[in-house]
């Protein structure tokens, strides 16, 4: 994909979730968009300068309201590179006698519901007069249409949701926020802590480093405008179908 221009793509970034994606994302944006303030928001801050965030966290999520409302700089882009497939106490389910209630209520919190608590909480410090955009990593396995082997039956579900509620997100700001954008973005399967465990069934060359993927979803993003509001997009631009 060509070189994007980054004119207008001006004030403060926030990319949230420290795993491979959200800090090759962060790096990518720092490097291409020089004027963009970049900051990284985690559950578990590394560095002094990257914000404390537990999207779980009501009262966190309204300690990033008051830190956004204060700044001096308009919110010009916040990613969200958050999502969670396994861990202790969930895993995809292959059967449905896998399913269990605790890890469905556990994927929609994290991969449906937070996304939207994000935007909720970052509404009160947009101007309808500036341009902004909100993304989020969705995944193709929760589209419905292109859905073709059954199974995971949370993680797909979750992702799903993410795309409807980020879609009525999308119809909403178009009214309010004329110039905001709304994307929901698939980043392919890339080599981080998530896709682990099932990298055996991907071919070598369909796996990508964070650094490659990055650069594909910046690449997309900065051909996005707010007539593209609420589009679901792979890494190379194409719409996914919901």
């Amino acid at each position: 994909m060509p070189q994007l221009s980054s004119a207008g793509w001006q004030g403060r970034a926030l990319v949230v979730g420290g795993g491979g994606i959200g800090r090759a994302v962060r790096q990518h944006l720092a490097e291409r968009c020089p004027d963009l303030d970049v900051s990284l928001a985690t559950r578990c801050p590394a560095t002094h300068d990257e914000w404390l965030l537990d999207l779980e966290s009501d009262d966190s999520l309204a300690a990033l309201t008051e830190r956004l409302c204060d700044a001096s700089q308009p919110l010009r882009l916040l990613f969200n590179a958050t999502g969670r497939l396994h861990g202790p106490s969930i895993q995809p389910e292959k059967r449905l006698k896998q399913v269990q209630s605790a890890a469905l209520i556990e994927s929609f919190r994290i991969n449906a519901a937070a996304p939207l608590l994000l935007a909720k909480a970052v509404e009160p410090a947009l101007d309808r007069s500036q341009p902004f955009h909100f993304a989020s990593l969705s995944a193709r396995v929760g589209s419905i249409g292109d859905n073709r082997s059954g199974g995971w039956y949370a993680y797909r579900s979750a992702k799903a949701a993410q795309n409807m509620m980020l879609r009525c997100l999308s119809l909403e700001w178009a009214r309010r926020f004329p110039l905001a954008t709304v994307t929901l973005l698939h980043p392919g399967t890339t080599d981080t802590n998530l896709s682990k465990p099932f990298q055996s069934f991907v071919p070598k060359e369909q796996l990508f480093t964070p650094e490659r993927a990055a650069g594909h979803l910046i690449d997309v993003l900065l051909a996005q405008a707010p007539e593209h509001t609420g589009r679901f997009l792979a890494w190379d631009g194409q719409v996914i179908p919901w």
